[in-house]
């Protein structure tokens, strides 16, 4: 039966009514934390341009704007996007697109509300650049499929209950179309994580070892053979969700490379006044251009424009870390800790100018390499002919490796 309250247009005046309900309701002041996300998901106010009933309302996504800043304003909490946003960026959206409804029932609330950690089981030792060449196994057994396999660069895996898995269900088959999409239990048996030590000091990513290890055809999603397909959601999501953040003018790390030139002046020099100015420049063009690509995806999926934006944000943090770097001096040299440390939250902000430097150094990896983001960019945007590719019609197994 419709009521006057859903046959009413959720427009803005409409988000504002339901948060305000919501707020009464569920005082920030006197609610327990998790208890005030699951009710905001059950209001529909969590992604208002999901459907209702997960956690949306089927409002404009542009409106999402209106109920996080009356949520602000309130000093009600967040889900800590920080921490759960290869789920909220990646997986959700995936589910959103290709899962049953049973799916979507079950693992969207706990993963907005950051009760289940997300991470990602794509990249393997041999299929990085090349990740339609993944070699992970799994083969049908009854109602199952048994995974073998290593996967590699995984962030979140130390501390992920769930994983977002594509694995070769057909080696006869071309690579794009022998690949299979599962939704895997980072806690079933057979899932071996180990943390890789980068260069910070930390273990932000993991190798995953998987033997053995079952998962019920229930958790796949989308068709046998169709998990190249379900990938490239979940890609152009990734790209736009590492790419594409919304920040403020002079935010970000051009923000706190401002912030040293106007505290140190006796450390300015015409050059590097200079290449600051370029710098900035290049930073505004790129959150404009984000402000764009936001506007772009109110009126549909993420398209590879994503990968543009990607480019120029690993392009821009290496050059902005290396001009503070080198404007600080000794100063940029110093570390506060080479403390081996699975890291929960990555901030670039939070931590020391050669922080910064050594971190930035993964943003051209992470994500989609830029070469294979460039090549993305030419064939997809710019419309330039494709390489020669040999392998699009050779049986995985067949392929030399």
């Amino acid at each position: 039966m419709t009521t006057e309250a859903t046959a009413r247009p959720v427009d803005a005046e409409e988000l504002r009514r339901r948060t305000a309900e919501l707020l009464a309701a569920h005082p920030p002041a006197t609610t327990e934390r998790l208890d005030f996300l699951r009710a905001r998901f059950a209001a529909g106010l969590a992604w208002v341009h999901f459907p209702e009933g997960l956690g949306g309302l089927g409002a404009p996504r542009a409106l999402q704007a209106v109920v996080d800043e009356e949520l602000a304003a309130a000093g009600a909490p967040d889900n800590d996007p920080g921490r759960i946003g290869i789920g909220l960026g990646m997986a959700a959206p995936t589910i959103l697109r290709y899962g049953t409804e049973e799916q979507r029932q079950r693992f969207l609330p706990p993963l907005w509300t950051g009760e289940e950690v997300w991470c990602q089981l794509f990249s393997e030792p041999g299929a990085g650049s090349d990740l339609a060449g993944l070699a992970t196994r799994a083969v049908r057994d009854g109602d199952s499929w048994v995974v073998d396999g290593q996967k590699v660069w995984t962030s979140g895996a130390h501390k992920a209950r769930w994983a977002i898995l594509i694995a070769r269900t057909d080696p006869d088959a071309p690579k794009h179309r022998g690949i299979t999409y599962f939704l895997c239990d980072m806690t079933d048996p057979g899932v071996e994580v180990r943390p890789l030590r980068q260069i910070t000091g930390e273990a932000e990513f993991n190798e995953v070892f998987l033997t053995g290890v079952r998962i019920p055809d229930s958790r796949r999603l989308g068709e046998v053979g169709e998990g190249w397909k379900v990938a490239q959601t979940t890609l152009m999501n990734e790209r736009v969700a590492i790419g594409g953040n919304r920040i403020p003018r002079e935010g970000g790390m051009i923000g706190v490379a401002a912030a040293d030139w106007r505290e140190r002046p006796e450390l300015r020099t015409h050059d590097l006044h200079q290449r600051l100015l370029r710098l900035w420049v290049e930073a505004e063009v790129a959150r404009l251009t984000g402000e764009r690509l936001r506007q772009q995806l109110i009126q549909g999926q993420p398209g590879p424009e994503g990968s543009g934006m990607k480019l120029s944000f690993a392009r821009l943090a290496q050059e902005i870390s290396g001009w503070e770097v080198e404007f600080l001096a000794e100063d940029g040299l110093t570390y506060d800790s080479w403390t081996h440390t699975g890291s929960d939250v990555l901030s670039f902000i939070g931590r020391e100018a050669g922080y910064r430097y050594l971190r930035a150094k993964g943003n051209s990896i992470e994500g989609g390499t830029s070469e294979v983001l460039l090549n993305i960019v030419a064939e997809r945007v710019l419309g330039l002919p494709s390489e020669p590719r040999t392998d699009k019609d050779v049986a995985w197994k067949d392929l030399p490796r």
